[in-house]
């Protein structure tokens, strides 16, 4: 018999992890904050779409829902960079439409999970808030939305609730597990694009649309009946910033300046300004993701990240894929799975923080940046000259599983050879290709893909 898993948190990366372990055999118990949103809706507040890739696609496909989401995604070929002249250019994200992302609605995607785990059998509470744990007799204490309290037995307990995840809390307070949080100097606000009269995109659907402005800029991703997610990105301190953007005069007096092809694309701006909260964003570092085989943290509740190379909920996937191959084999010795889990996925988790930190500056500058453009050119030509050996950074973590530490050392010697191979350089065609192939084969070996 595999022993009962209590599981902390039924959004995205709960629900799948509920639903991978049930299939495997475990007793899984799931308790969630919110109310079931297949019957009350889905509570936002955050992103209502998400970037979906390889590695979240692999979670889908081992929980057998690739073709339920299928149906429900939005494909982006690459970035439509929106210039301050208004004139627009397609930045393809791989080689052609065999390597792309997907838009997906995240309240339909949880719900999709949330079948898929009850039907593997896994038991989910809703309106369940963590208020409390006692280690020594591993029981959890849950209230509900009214008051009411109620324990329950947890020998084993897996906390997927998130970047202010109660479970975590309650860890530290038995344990210093050395959190740190680093907040970003930036926040976000969330508006909308509406689809047109009729039904329709208002702008190119198959694509992530980005105002690249500096210091600060807009993206808007496309939902599939149509309308798309935008979200202003800025300084929370400064000008522009949202000290100094506060009210929703001074938003449309922003868009009119520095979004002016953007602005009559929202008509309801002035509205969502004030009525969105500004989120806030940062990195979440723990040195210890677990309390030996009682306790374990996994995705944003151990290793949330900005959302900037859209990888928070393709990594909580791949978080739970290993988590449930690792279970089934542990011979339920969960104090040695959880050790080895955090020893693979933590160094993968520290890399794709800081990749996801470094896209930021790529998207809302280097875009529209003559000599990032020059480097992202030779990148392609390089990777179509010499495939499994010069493979792009965004490549390695978009559309294949190699773990986000290679991906991120490779990365950094690739774009060494690139600085070195275009430094004083205007143009494509006065790159030394043999130099570059020389140094690819001095510096690279060839990649497992």
């Amino acid at each position: 018999m595999k022993p009962e898993i209590t599981l902390v948190g039924a959004g995205l990366v709960g629900a799948l992890t509920a639903a991978l372990l049930a299939q495997r055999g475990f007793a899984v118990t799931a308790f969630e904050r919110r109310p079931d949103p297949r019957i009350h809706g889905f509570v936002g507040g955050r992103s209502i779409n998400l970037a979906l890739a390889e590695r979240g696609w692999h979670g889908l496909r081992v929980a057998g829902l690739q073709d339920r989401i299928g149906k429900l995604a939005v494909m982006m070929r690459g970035r439509m960079v929106h210039h301050p002249d208004a004139h627009t250019e397609l930045l393809r994200y791989g080689r052609d439409d065999s390597q792309v992302i997907w838009s997906v609605s995240r309240g339909a995607l949880n719900m999709a999970l949330l079948d898929a785990a009850e039907a593997a059998g896994a038991r989910i509470h809703f309106d369940q808030r963590l208020d409390g744990a006692e280690w020594r007799t591993s029981t959890l204490r849950f209230v509900d939305n009214t008051g009411s309290w109620r324990s329950h037995a947890a020998p084993v307990v897996i906390g997927a609730d998130g970047a202010g995840s109660a479970l975590r809390a309650a860890m530290s307070a038995n344990s210093n597990l050395d959190e740190r949080f680093e907040p970003l100097e930036h926040g976000y606000k969330e508006l909308e694009i509406p689809a047109r009269d009729g039904g329709g995109f208002a702008i190119e659907p198959n694509a992530l649309h980005i105002w690249p402005r500096g210091n600060y800029m807009c993206i808007a991703l496309p939902n599939a009946e149509g309308s798309f997610t935008v979200t202003l990105f800025m300084p929370n301190v400064g000008n522009p910033g949202f000290d100094t953007i506060r009210t929703s005069a001074d938003a449309r007096a922003l868009f009119a300046r520095d979004f002016a092809d953007a602005l009559p694309l929202i008509p309801d701006l002035e509205k969502d300004f004030a009525a969105n909260p500004t989120g806030i964003l940062g990195t979440l570092y723990l040195d210890r993701w677990h309390l030996d085989g009682r306790a374990l943290l996994i995705g944003d509740a151990a290793h949330a990240i900005v959302p900037f190379h859209g990888q928070g909920m393709n990594c909580g996937f791949e978080d739970a894929v290993e988590l449930a191959d690792l279970l089934q084999d542990a011979k339920n010795d969960f104090g040695t799975a959880f050790a080895e889990f955090q020893h693979r996925r933590k160094p993968n988790a520290d890399a794709i923080a800081a990749m996801a930190l470094e896209n930021y500056v790529e998207m809302r500058d280097s875009v529209a940046d003559a000599r990032f453009l020059l480097m992202r050119a030779l990148e392609r030509q390089l990777a179509a000259r010499k495939p499994g050996h010069f493979v792009p950074r965004y490549w390695m973590v978009t559309f294949s599983r190699l773990p986000y530490s290679v991906a991120f050392e490779r990365g950094e010697i690739q774009s060494g050879i690139l600085r070195e191979l275009t430094q004083g350089k205007l143009e494509l065609a006065q790159v030394d290709l043999a130099l570059a192939d020389r140094m690819i084969d001095e510096r690279l070996t060839p990649l497992p893909m």
